[in-house]
């Protein structure tokens, strides 16, 4: 009787495990080229742009940003962050530095999550926060490919997940990142150097936001 008692329970345990596995959501790896020359770029920039000298691209993330690719495909999203430097045509961004664009996270349209680069690797997706900020890129965003239902879970589970591993204190669309400027965590020197952005959209960030209140992220600046 013990025994059948022991199977018994090792079996609710296993149905559990496969439960848990069948529900929960996949992280692919995909990385992106990070050769000498990225690591190189990525020291440099953190020395140049925040006078940071450091000798690993390693960050404390303190904050994750949510972004849109603008570019209707996963295969072309990923072709723009995969080179070690810029491409040439970005001039106003390349002109900062030659480092590449890059995130540490990529969610096509049908919700599928890519992870590019280690969450704790530094990556060039927003204007003076890439020191402390996770960045997730999600694959569209343009009037003939919008964000979908699918992007908006990935992203709901990837805050939750992160603010799981970290100590995240703000959650935050790209659009947002203007309104950092003088806060500590702002490091960017170049007073000149800003862009304007509207991804991932303001309709996008609330209902990631609302998904995700109970984390108590702490608010924005005004």
């Amino acid at each position: 009787m013990r025994s059948g008692r022991i199977v018994s329970i090792s079996l609710i345990f296993l149905l559990l495990a496969v439960i848990s596995c069948a529900t929960s959501r996949e992280i692919i790896d995909k990385p992106v080229v990070f050769d000498l020359e990225r690591e190189a770029l990525t020291l440099e920039y953190l020395r140049d742009r925040y006078g940071l000298d450091r000798e690993t691209a390693e960050i404390t993330p303190k904050m994750i940003v949510l972004h849109w690719t603008a570019i209707p495909t996963f295969e072309g999203s990923f072709d723009v962050f995969n080179s070690s430097k810029i491409a040439g045509w970005r001039t106003y961004v390349q002109q900062t530095s030659g480092l590449n664009v890059s995130a540490h996270f990529l969610v096509d349209r049908d919700g599928k999550i890519y992870r590019l680069m280690p969450e704790t690797t530094m990556a060039r997706h927003v204007i003076g926060l890439n020191h402390c900020a996770i960045g997730v890129e999600n694959v569209g965003g343009t009037e003939d490919t919008p964000m979908t239902k699918a992007q908006i879970k990935a992203n709901i589970f990837l805050v939750k997940y992160l603010a799981e591993k970290y100590d995240i204190e703000y959650l935050i669309g790209h659009y947002e990142y203007p309104l950092f400027d003088g806060h500590e965590l702002w490091l960017e020197k170049d007073a000149g150097y800003r862009t304007e952005k509207d991804d991932p959209g303001v309709d996008f960030m609330r209902e990631v936001r609302k998904a995700t209140k109970n984390l108590n992220f702490k608010p924005i600046p005004n």
